[in-house]
């Protein structure tokens, strides 16, 4: 089952940790509410992780664009991500009207993971506590949408035997989309995926799915690298479209409404 016009947000960058933005984008999100959209938010949560690591002595390495996760790290990670992120998006969107709730991978069994490793070569790298999602239990999402909640959601979830494991936000969004069907958005820090990632007047407006590989060699760089990977996920499991916008200009996000007005990097299959 589906629900029309649901969004599924990827919510990240610099427009997590700029106040002013962050108040912005939940008044956008309550405007796009206003006109009959479903959101689910899935959100990360770098900064805040890093801070607290940081508080507590602990080194952090990234391995492929995953951050490798031991289990005191976790606790950590965990505190950061659904006692300090979550918690306080979902004060400023009630305060603002909007009847948020939050949840992560590990609530009522919405994601079962698999254990991720990175491969490079012939060498497969055990990056700790970090996993992939492998099912979603969407009836979740969509119960809460359907009473009218919007679903505010951390990237935790748990294996089998309730250990916590970190899921990287993008893939966790991107996984959340499609087992919903939903339009999935990501937000950045630039308008979309570029020609020359220096030059925002080679912005791409549209791109298939068929040109990501040959893209990923030349143009998909850093950290726009799990962005696509995530958009690839969300399309390969039931999304009609992916789209990449600048998540510090809060007005785009209203602009999607309009499908005559081209906005950020549309990916379709």
């Amino acid at each position: 089952m589906t629900i029309p016009k649901t969004i599924v947000i990827k919510y990240g960058g610099n427009a997590m940790v700029n106040e002013e933005l962050k108040s912005e984008i939940i008044d956008r999100i309550a405007q796009l509410k206003s006109h009959g959209y479903h959101i689910v938010l899935v959100h990360g949560g770098g900064p805040f992780i890093n801070k607290i690591l940081d508080k507590v002595a602990l080194k952090s390495e990234f391995i492929g664009g995953h951050r490798k996760t031991t289990k005191e790290a976790m606790r950590y990670i965990e505190m950061a991500l659904k006692g300090e992120v979550n918690t306080g998006l979902v004060g400023l969107m009630n305060a603002k009207g909007i009847k948020a709730i939050g949840i992560s991978g590990k609530d009522a069994g919405l994601v079962t993971t698999k254990k991720r490793y990175h491969i490079e070569a012939d060498s497969k790298v055990d990056l700790g506590q970090v996993a992939d999602v492998d099912e979603v239990n969407s009836q979740i999402l969509i119960d809460l949408i359907n009473n009218g909640y919007l679903p505010v959601v951390a990237c935790v979830a748990a294996d089998k035997e309730g250990v916590s494991l970190n899921i990287n936000a993008d893939m966790m969004a991107g996984a959340l989309a499609g087992a919903l069907g939903a339009e999935y958005l990501v937000l950045t820090d630039v308008d979309g995926l570029r020609r020359d990632k220096d030059d925002p007047a080679s912005l791409m407006s549209q791109i298939r799915m068929s040109e990501i590989p040959e893209l990923m060699k030349t143009v998909i760089v850093g950290g726009m690298i799990p962005k696509i990977e995530s958009c690839q996920i969300a399309l390969n499991t039931g999304s009609p479209r992916a789209r990449i916008i600048n998540g510090t200009k809060p007005d785009m996000l209203l602009k999607i409404m309009n499908e005559e007005v081209e906005v950020g990097t549309v990916i379709r299959k």
